[in-house]
């Protein structure tokens, strides 16, 4: 259908920031793929992700995390944790999510890691157990559980949350005698006394992530109203339009380049940190866009030579934060369902998520996981603590979000208008209706 071939590849965008980042494209599956346990006794789970196990020495931290906390499930259940990898040289033309689509429903695993439109999908088939039943659900926090909720039934759960931020340069902000912004205004003045002070371009951009000013603003009312649920089921009905809630944030972001704030050619072609990362640190520019992570590791923003803080995008009520989630799921028809489930509550128990985070440093899906973030990130994580933020991507949405409003914002920065722009959301939304 033309709606998932269109958030297709889109996949990377988002997961980018979580391991299914690692790998981005495959194809015709191997045998060889297949981990056979060599005790025929032994209670065996097996998870398909990207990522193999680590060796003891390994310096990816992510993986350590997670084989750590593994390994608890190992020695609590007294069971085998077996990974049945995806790696690119074993497929040909299919990504990542075009085969964990196809393992789910074959059965062929019991364990799943999955990005957003993947978690979509397969909820809608009814293919991934409700995972509500799970002791380890009371302590989710509410962003995780709307975010994965597909027709009442909560399908997967992620071991940490990313959280998308505006990156700024504070320094640079005191210099000229700039608040923080707070509201798309604030934004506007700052960027105006940035230029009037001879900053050409106030703010550095990619072709990845400036959905997040739309995505702040277009649901900034919907998740922090009080009528969440409601507005979502009328733009599932097709009651209400995608494109009424776009139009604000895809009108503010052609205000923006308008006037010169942003430079859409070279956004268009930059990738992200890698683009617009040099000019921000080497402060020429005094305002980027960036994930969670890019705060925590040198390799991106994490050791600037000036006071850095990361606050959530302008919107109609204040700084917003951009959540968004993958998740582990199980198979509906798992082999080992109840073993399977045993495995969730240990890797996703305040213990292990503690572990997880910790080693991490990032947020955490339960409400009782508190971790310290570097002074930076703290903005940010307050607003999120206040259940303040909006998701980048809903299961519970038929039109998927993140990867659309991202290809239709490169539709603008290559010159289409905002009523063009509203036109593909529509025809999106009509799409999903037909379905």
């Amino acid at each position: 259908m033309k709606k998932k071939r269109l958030a297709k590849g889109m996949a990377i965008c988002l997961a980018g920031m979580t391991v299914l980042a690692l790998l981005a494209c495959g194809g015709r599956e191997k045998s060889q793929n297949l981990i056979i346990s060599q005790n025929k006794d032994q209670k065996v789970v097996n998870l398909f992700g990207p990522m193999e196990k680590s060796k003891p020495d390994a310096e990816n931290t992510a993986r350590n995390a997670f084989d750590r906390t593994v390994e608890i499930a190992e020695e609590k259940l007294g069971l085998l944790v077996e990974y049945r990898t995806y790696t690119a040289e074993n497929y040909e033309e299919r990504t990542y999510d075009d085969v964990a689509l196809d393992r789910v429903r074959n059965d062929m695993d019991d364990l799943y890691l999955l990005n957003p439109d993947t978690i979509q999908i397969l909820g809608g088939e009814e293919r991934l157990l409700d995972l509500s039943e799970l002791a380890c659900c009371d302590n989710l926090r509410e962003v995780v559980k709307t975010a994965n909720t597909v027709n009442g039934k909560l399908v997967a759960i992620p071991q940490e949350v990313v959280a998308h931020g505006l990156f700024v340069n504070k320094d640079m902000f005191d210099r000229y005698g700039l608040a923080l912004p707070e509201t798309p205004q604030d934004l506007l003045e700052c960027c105006r006394v940035f230029q009037e002070n001879g900053i050409e371009v106030p703010i550095g951009a990619n072709r990845w992530w400036l959905e997040n000013f739309v995505l702040a603003q277009a649901y900034a009312d919907l998740y922090n109203g009080g009528n969440t649920q409601a507005e979502i089921e009328a733009l599932n009905s097709g009651e209400s339009k995608y494109s009424d809630y776009m139009r604000p944030g895809f009108t503010f972001l052609q205000e923006l380049i308008d006037l010169g704030y942003i430079d859409a050619k070279t956004a268009y072609t930059y990738e992200a940190i890698e683009g617009e990362g040099p000019d921000f640190l080497a402060q020429k520019t005094p305002i980027v866009m960036a994930y969670w992570g890019a705060a925590n590791t040198e390799t991106a923003y994490g050791n600037p030579d000036f006071e850095l803080q990361v606050i959530g995008f302008p919107s109609s009520r204040g700084p917003m934060p951009v959540v968004s989630v993958t998740g582990y799921g199980i198979g509906v028809g798992a082999k080992h369902l109840e073993d399977a489930k045993q495995v969730m509550e240990v890797l996703l128990s305040d213990e292990a998520l503690q572990l997880y985070a910790e080693t991490n440093q990032v947020i955490s899906p339960s409400q009782n996981v508190e971790v310290d973030c570097v002074p930076a990130l703290q903005p940010l994580y307050d607003r999120i603590k206040e259940n303040v933020y909006v998701l980048g991507s809903n299961a519970g949405m038929k039109v998927e979000q993140w990867g659309n409003t991202c290809l239709i914002v490169r539709e603008l920065l290559n010159g289409a208008t905002v009523e063009e722009c509203m036109q593909r959301f529509d025809r999106l939304q009509e799409e999903s209706l037909r379905e």
